[in-house]
């Protein structure tokens, strides 16, 4: 039985406090995913003991097998491609679907535009500008951004590492930080672990870490510095992606404006080392 029928089954069983802990608990299962007990209590309006006696109360061994439960059976309920599909199925049969498909795109560009603190993307530029090195991390649907990212960043300033988790050394990278460095994780539903368990050994390591995401509650939240949430609960990931790179495209122009001169003499450099190596003969 999934845990949301458990908590329905067993509601009127559980006292006036608990109950709220259940209602908050069905209402709201990312931040019951994120949080912990105390954080939950307070939010719910009761007492750290009593999410713990709830727990108990509902057949769990305790806090972390809720958290653990949720994270399974609420939170990743569905997968991003379910969603992408299910978001399409109605423009099946439309006529124009290039152009209905762009258009919703475009539409998230505009949500996510008004998402964004303005002061908290000129302080990135800032710490970017600032940042002696700088290391990248995405995984899986956030690999594609976080390379893009790096190569294109690596065209304005010097020393921008796109780390590999595949093939990289990640101790070795992580002793090479300093709090001179800056580190910029991509990570999107579904969450890859490895990504946030390096975002959080590296938060003890580098200087900074800006987190690139979709929701406010997203597990790097605990880890940045600086968060940005880009898109509203629900959203597929898949769906996220013309909004990540326009981002990470805005990003990229802001530091470019930014160190016009570094980036005019690399793009120098660029340019001869590409005619003597990569032009066709």
């Amino acid at each position: 039985m999934k845990l949301k029928e458990v908590i329905t089954s067993a509601y009127d069983n559980l006292s006036k406090s608990q109950q709220k802990v259940a209602k908050y608990l069905l209402e709201h299962p990312r931040e019951i995913a994120v949080l912990s007990a105390t954080e939950i209590g307070e939010q719910s309006g009761v007492s750290e003991t009593t999410v713990i006696r709830f727990c108990y109360a509902v057949g769990l061994s305790g806090f972390t097998e809720l958290q653990k439960s949720v994270r399974e059976q609420l939170l990743l309920e569905k997968s991003s491609l379910q969603t992408y599909v299910t978001a399409k199925e109605s423009l099946a049969d439309a006529p124009h679907l290039h152009a209905r498909v762009m258009k919703n795109d475009s539409e998230r560009i505009q949500q996510a535009i008004d998402l964004i603190n303005e002061e908290d993307f000129e302080l990135m530029l800032e710490k970017i500008k600032e940042a002696e090195k700088i290391f990248i991390i995405g995984s899986r649907t956030s690999f594609a951004a976080a390379s893009w990212l790096a190569f294109t960043l690596g065209l304005a300033r010097d020393h921008v590492k796109l780390i590999r988790s595949d093939t990289d050394d990640l101790l070795h990278l992580l002793q090479s930080m300093s709090e001179t460095s800056l580190l910029i994780s991509i990570s999107f539903h579904r969450y890859v672990k490895e990504t946030i368990k390096f975002t959080e050994v590296a938060k003890k390591q580098a200087g900074y870490v800006i987190g690139i995401t979709d929701s406010p509650l997203s597990p790097l939240q605990k880890h940045a510095d600086l968060l940005f949430p880009l898109i509203p609960t629900g959203r597929s990931t898949i769906d996220s992606t013309p909004v990540l790179f326009s981002f990470l495209n805005a990003a990229v122009a802001g530091t470019t404006l930014k160190n016009r001169e570094g980036f005019e003499n690399r793009n120098k450099e660029y340019d001869l080392l590409y005619r003597d190596y990569f032009e066709p003969y």
